[in-house]
């Protein structure tokens, strides 16, 4: 009997594994080189030949840790009232100037916080304008006889980095205050709440993720600079990093620094997510009724074109009027053949990393999108870590397991083809093309994960239909949908390859200058003439994409109007 109902029953079919596909392949080994510096970091640490956190925790970690943490938290709390006061200005009144002064408030974002540093201490320092003519104004011979603040301090580095990062909480909190509904704060004014009561129990509140996620980024910028804490003398885990390794020429040491920082990277944003997680605010209107900006008049409306007009001022028009005033003084600089050939170097790095960023980013998604597997899609968002990653922590990661690599490519030549073989990789354009790469790679996934995501699959099962495979899919559909998306990315990525300093300092070939490590040099050497060039230059490259972002808004803000 058991017999007959075993031969009745059909034999249960075996589940077919997913075989790997050749873009699902693709996809994990861009993502582990992408990841790879990052663990080299780590394992460089775990695995040091001598005692040395021992060593570090009893003299200069406590130090770097500290600094570190003090900056933060003044860039913090400074970025998060300026951008959000500056957001709800702009978003919720309209007063003189408002028009233009709601585009100006990102103008600190092309001038990196270091070239602001070059131009703040030329203009306070005891030779400059402002202690000169203070000078001759009251009679004083000599400092002795006056006080004036120190300039290479924490406060002043904390004042900088807050007058250059402030528009992140500003873009993000502008964005938040602009999807809320006006019902609500007519029914928070109706219950009897004046404009600063609305502001601190309905719109902040709704805002507060928006805010903290701009707190968090400039944090984690303050955390990851070089140029400006190093130029003021302040010393964090990051200038720990290159004095460590640099000075001390002790590899593990810097590594054990790096991971310090990482873990306070991590550290700062799983609080920023753990902290709204519990606060989630939701709309049970899908139309939301758009605000209209209160009308300000008088003392008021000049009052807050002026709280607008300060950070323009003291963030971009300042640092920039010292720079034009250098540049055109000492013109003959710009005839340096130096300058040319970084601006140059600097050409060639960012457009080849824009290419090999949206390249790796262009196969990791779409094989992503393609893939039946867990794997390619849990490592796409660990893939972005990067971004996070200070610069010089991820030249740690590149430059050693680089070297290894150099070590090993270099016996075999010498075995295969006997003779002597030098350092290929080590100390190379493509190292640093590398690095970039890791450092950017998360602004390429964005973009091209962004166009790909509003691309319906039914235009693969079409494509396919037709007898197309899955890289003439791409080619054929998907790149000509996604293109303005790839230029926005590139031109992002471009912009901060032409901004990085740390990583293009270690990893730099041997004579080998950018704008920014030219201007870094020559501000080091005290010789800000020669700097302001270069300097120039970098800022008018890193408006781009603030000329870009206010044309798209322009153009969206039109399209809702009509």
């Amino acid at each position: 009997m058991v017999d007959q109902v075993t031969q009745v029953l059909p034999k249960p079919k075996r589940r077919r594994r997913a075989r790997p596909d050749i873009w699902s392949v693709w996809a994990l080994v861009v993502a582990a080189l992408v990841l790879a510096p990052i663990v080299a970091v780590v394992w460089i640490a775990a695995t040091p030949g001598d005692p040395v956190w021992a060593h570090l925790t009893s003299t200069v970690l406590p130090r770097y840790l500290m600094n570190s943490l003090l900056l933060m938290a003044l860039v913090g709390l400074g970025t998060g009232l300026l951008g959000a006061g500056a957001a709800w200005l702009v978003v919720m009144y309209d007063f003189a100037g408002k028009r233009w002064l709601q585009w100006a408030l990102l103008a600190p974002l092309a001038l990196p916080a270091y070239i602001g540093a070059y131009a703040l201490v030329d203009f306070l320092e005891y030779a400059g304008p402002v202690q000169t003519g203070l000078r001759n104004l009251f009679g004083w011979q000599s400092a002795r006889d006056y006080w004036f603040f120190e300039i290479r301090s924490l406060w002043s580095a904390a004042f900088v980095l807050t007058l250059a990062l402030y528009p992140y909480v500003y873009l993000l909190t502008r964005a938040a205050l602009r999807e809320q509904s006006a019902s609500l704060n007519e029914v928070a004014r109706a219950l009897g709440c004046g404009p600063r009561m609305v502001f601190w129990r309905v719109a902040l509140p709704l805002a507060r993720p928006a805010i903290a996620a701009g707190m968090a980024i400039a944090m984690m910028e303050t955390l990851a600079d070089f140029g400006t804490v190093n130029y003021f003398a302040v010393q964090t885990l990051t200038t720990g990093i290159f004095t460590t390794w640099l000075q001390s020429y002790n590899a593990a040491g810097a590594a054990q620094i790096a991971c310090v920082i990482l873990v306070l990277v991590l550290v700062l944003a799983g609080t920023e997510k753990f902290s709204r997680r519990a606060r989630r605010y939701h709309s049970l209107n899908s139309r939301r009724a758009p605000h209209v900006p209160t009308k300000l008049r008088g003392l008021r409306s000049a009052l807050a074109a002026i709280a607008c007009l300060v950070p323009i001022l003291l963030g971009f028009v300042l640092p920039v009027g010292v720079l034009v005033q250098l540049g055109l003084t000492y013109f003959s600089a710009w005839g340096n053949a130096d300058l040319w050939r970084a601006a140059l170097h600097t050409l060639l790095l960012g457009g080849l990393t824009a290419v090999v960023v949206l390249g790796a980013a262009t196969v990791v998604v779409y094989g992503v999108r393609l893939s039946r597997h867990r794997l390619p899609r849990l490592l796409l968002p660990v893939a972005t870590l990067g971004y996070a990653a200070p610069g010089a922590v991820l030249a740690i990661g590149v430059l050693f397991p680089l070297a290894a690599l150099d070590n090993w490519l270099a016996e075999a030549l010498e075995a295969l083809f006997g003779g002597r073989f030098g350092l290929l990789l080590t100390g190379s354009v493509a190292a640093l093309i590398f690095a970039y790469t890791v450092r950017f790679f998360a602004i390429g996934q964005g973009a091209v994960d962004g166009a790909l995501g509003r691309v319906t699959p039914s235009m693969d099962m079409a494509a396919r239909s037709l007898g197309r495979n899955s890289g003439q899919v791409l080619r054929a559909v998907h790149l000509p949908l996604i293109k303005g998306s790839i230029q926005v990315g590139a031109l992002l990525i471009f912009v901060d390859v032409v901004k990085e300093l740390p990583a293009t300092l270690i990893l730099r070939p041997f004579n080998f200058e950018t704008l920014a490590t030219h201007v870094y040099n020559q501000a080091s050497l005290e010789n800000l003439p020669l700097a302001a060039p270069a300097a120039l230059l970098v800022i008018l490259v890193s408006l781009l994409p603030l000329v870009l972002i206010a044309r798209h808004e322009h153009g969206q803000n039109q399209a809702r109007n009509d």
